[in-house]
């Protein structure tokens, strides 16, 4: 894969069990790998615990773009500032459309999301173009109620267009709580 940029999704599949590895030597923090096009290809237990309502849809790879965009309804319950969610989603999805103009799954995505969401073809229309690798992510888990996250995205130098997307929250917060309840 070295002699391309850009893998394709069979490649990634091949990857999944390598980062798996990786995800779950992260035992205190949902971790998670995914591209450029939001398709998750490796969690571990806390992560698929915390991402429950995105992995209800069966489709393989889980796809936090589809889940924002095509179940707004829980995704409005699941993520607190849904809004501004969906806005870094579209703007991240057009960042990378401008770095894999031809990749055919994300060409496929967007017109999928175009196709069936008016609120995906107002934000991909105001041409935002936007990358966050670290900031705050506040979600409200159905289970444990709402999470105020740090989140930082690491780039996996290895596999250019993945990143290792790690969940903190610093010790003795309801947050961490939370957190702890859910892992068990």
């Amino acid at each position: 894969m070295a002699d391309n940029q850009f893998t394709t999704h069979t490649e990634l599949f091949d990857l999944s069990g390598k980062y798996a590895l990786v995800t779950d030597a992260i035992s205190d923090a949902p971790a998670w790998i995914g591209n450029g096009r939001y398709d998750v290809l490796a969690m571990n237990q806390l992560a698929r615990a915390l991402y429950s309502p995105v992995l209800a849809d069966p489709r393989r790879p889980a796809n936090t773009a589809r889940f924002v965009y095509l179940n707004p309804e829980v995704a409005r319950d699941f993520f607190v500032g849904y809004d501004q969610i969906a806005g870094d989603v579209a703007a991240k999805l057009r960042m990378e459309a401008g770095r894999n103009p031809h990749d055919e799954e994300l060409i496929t995505l967007v017109g999928e999301l175009s196709t069936c969401s008016e609120l995906f073809r107002q934000r991909w229309a105001s041409q935002d173009v936007r990358l966050h690798r670290s900031g705050r992510k506040r979600v409200r888990h159905p289970i444990v109620g709402q999470l105020n996250l740090d989140v930082e995205s690491l780039e996996l130098p290895a596999e250019p267009g993945l990143h290792l997307n790690v969940y903190t929250a610093p010790a003795g917060t309801p947050t961490a709580d939370n957190l702890a309840l859910l892992a068990s």
